[in-house]
């Protein structure tokens, strides 16, 4: 019978995504109100060094796979892995980030495994031992708890949604046998970001920047700079040349959740709502005083964001020095 939870964690030239924590931290809580034990794993190439920094986080279970097939992830060395794996611990919850890998992976498992999936949770509640997941459906225009069916629950939670909580137990450190498998698929080449920007999905504040910029991002990136969060842009920004598409928050683009959202010129189409919608606190600036954006904003500034942004950015530094 299947029993225990199980989670997935992702790491990126040795380094966990943020997700990996609130992922533990958020099957520990599953756990203990199932009554069962955590096992936790990471995937790779030479990650014996970093693994250990998954113990804080209250897994009973290590499992660290690490083989020379696994150094870049391709959907088939994983899943065949990482499948081995699910079925020798034969668990009832797996968690997993629901980043554009964990998307990708978790999808792929449920087929595998014959699991039920619920992606992009934003909250998992637990009542009377039955799992209910929150997560958004129709490009963010509602939320739906849902359960899913099936002794095998598959549940890819949002990125930067979940509470990161430190947990001490004594965790066990295996590591078993890899089998990649057929591997169909191979990199033959990546195109990393070098600089030292914060990854937009992992901010705790993010600014973004649409057409009522005019393609003007500096008084953004100042902003973001004096707040130590990320520069997003809204898809018409991307359209115009104005950021790559790697900025983009929206429903085409990257769903981001940080404490602080603050939209400048950005009028507030559906598509643009449904990727940070789950922001704990929403400002927007804009001249705009109709612009929908208004109607999901926690504090609203109705002005000239060349003049607006640039005197919260002098506001901020003073604060801050």
């Amino acid at each position: 019978m299947a029993q225990g939870v199980f989670v997935i964690t992702e790491q990126r030239d040795g380094v966990f995504r943020k997700v990996s924590f609130e992922a533990v931290s958020e099957g520990r809580r599953i756990a203990d109100g199932l009554g069962a034990d955590l096992t936790a794993m990471v995937a790779g190439s030479g990650i014996g060094g970093i693994a250990g920094e998954l113990e804080k986080y209250g897994s009973d279970k290590l499992l660290v796979a690490d083989d020379q097939a696994l150094a870049d992830y391709t959907t088939d060395a994983y899943t065949n892995v990482i499948a081995d794996l699910i079925q020798s611990a034969d668990p009832a919850v797996i968690i997993i980030g629901a980043t554009s890998q964990g998307k990708d992976l978790s999808a792929r498992l449920a087929a595998r495994l014959d699991a039920g999936l619920a992606m992009d949770c934003t909250a998992v509640k637990l009542e009377n031992g039955k799992l209910t997941c929150t997560r958004p459906m129709f490009g963010g225009k509602i939320f739906a708890d849902v359960e899913i069916e099936g002794s095998m629950q598959i549940i890819a939670i949002r990125p930067n949604v979940m509470d990161i909580t430190e947990t001490s137990k004594d965790c066990t450190v295996e590591n078993p046998g890899v089998n990649a498998g057929e591997i169909k698929t191979l990199v033959v080449e990546k195109s990393m970001d070098t600089g030292d920007k914060i990854e937009l999905t992992e901010a705790d504040i993010v600014v973004s920047g649409g057409r009522g910029t005019g393609g003007e991002f500096s008084v953004i990136e100042q902003l973001a700079a004096a707040l130590d969060g990320a520069v997003g842009a809204s898809r018409s920004a991307v359209d115009e040349g104005w950021r790559a598409h790697s900025d983009q928050v929206g429903q085409t683009g990257k769903v981001v959740s940080p404490v602080l959202y603050v939209a400048c010129g950005i009028s507030g189409a559906i598509q643009h709502l449904a990727g940070m919608s789950t922001s704990k606190y929403i400002v927007a600036i804009n001249k705009d005083p109709e612009a929908p954006i208004f109607s999901k904003a926690d504090l609203g500034i109705v002005g000239d964001l060349f003049e607006v942004v640039p005197a919260v950015t002098e506001e901020v530094k003073k604060i801050k020095s």
